[in-house]
């Protein structure tokens, strides 16, 4: 079997839903469009699923040069998909400290109500310059408001792999990768190091250490108990970075990505 793209998923704006999309830019900070935006509380410090699973609730869309936010009982708000200007803001995810704007306080107001807590939504311009940590990165390797590493990679027969060890399979959205492949043996991924997809060129970095937004239905908010994180615990666990599932990348070459491009390991 061939080994190529099955699917690419871009998250507007981290922790909410994610679209799916048949082709898409491989940028210096991952995927054109992902987690460019992130939600706030009114300090600057992100929210996450870990501790608000309603995020998972709320739809993003991309709908030409607009960015559309639509969530059960609280309508639909759109605001730019690139916003040119916004309150200066500083914002923290994790340990790293960086600037951004907030350029909608309409879409402050509409997420403070749909997730019923007070919120801002910040937006990462591009003088805006996050890295990913040097060690697993390299130097100067670009990142969005992801967790550290422009992309998330993970195969198809990885996921089949641990749904064979669970009594209920969950979907691969649990795992809220940017790029899935089919046609590999499972967890081939973990030993690749660049490979090639459509015109780009990734770097894997390290193993992706999963957390308790594992156990949380995307489609309904409801943490569903502890699998599948009980079983990579175990199954998968690592000194260093946990319990493993689907590798981090970052961007050696850009270029453009579509399903069903050829992939190719070096």
């Amino acid at each position: 079997m061939s080994l190529v793209v099955s699917q690419l998923n871009v998250y507007p704006v981290k922790g909410l839903k994610g679209v799916c999309v048949d082709a898409a830019i491989a940028t210096g900070r991952g995927l054109a469009h992902d987690r460019r935006f992130m939600v706030v509380d009114p300090a600057g410090g992100f929210l996450s699923q870990r501790e608000y699973p309603r995020m998972a609730t709320v739809w993003t869309e991309i709908a030409g040069r607009e960015l559309l936010l639509a969530a059960p009982d609280a309508g639909e708000i759109a605001l730019p998909l690139e916003p040119a200007a916004g309150e200066p803001m500083e914002v923290q995810v994790w340990d790293a400290r960086c600037r951004a704007i907030a350029p909608s306080p309409e879409a402050d107001r509409w997420l403070s109500a749909a997730l019923e807590r007070p919120c801002r939504l910040a937006y990462m311009p591009d003088s805006t310059a996050r890295h990913s940590n040097p060690r697993h990165a390299g130097p100067d390797r670009l990142v969005s408001f992801a967790d550290g590493y422009a992309y998330l990679v993970v195969s198809e027969e990885s996921l089949a792999a641990l749904n064979a060890r669970l009594a209920h399979p969950v979907p691969m959205n649990r795992f809220r990768p940017n790029i899935v492949v089919r046609g590999a043996l499972p967890f081939a991924e973990d030993g690749w190091g660049e490979f090639t997809a459509g015109a780009a060129t990734l770097r894997m970095a390290k193993p992706c250490g999963r957390c308790q937004v594992t156990t949380t239905d995307q489609s309904t908010g409801e943490v569903t108990g502890p699998e599948p994180l009980a079983t990579l615990a175990v199954w998968r666990d690592s000194p260093e970075f946990g319990a493993r599932f689907g590798m981090n990348a970052v961007t050696v070459r850009t270029g453009e990505i579509r399903v069903g491009d050829a992939v190719r390991p070096d």
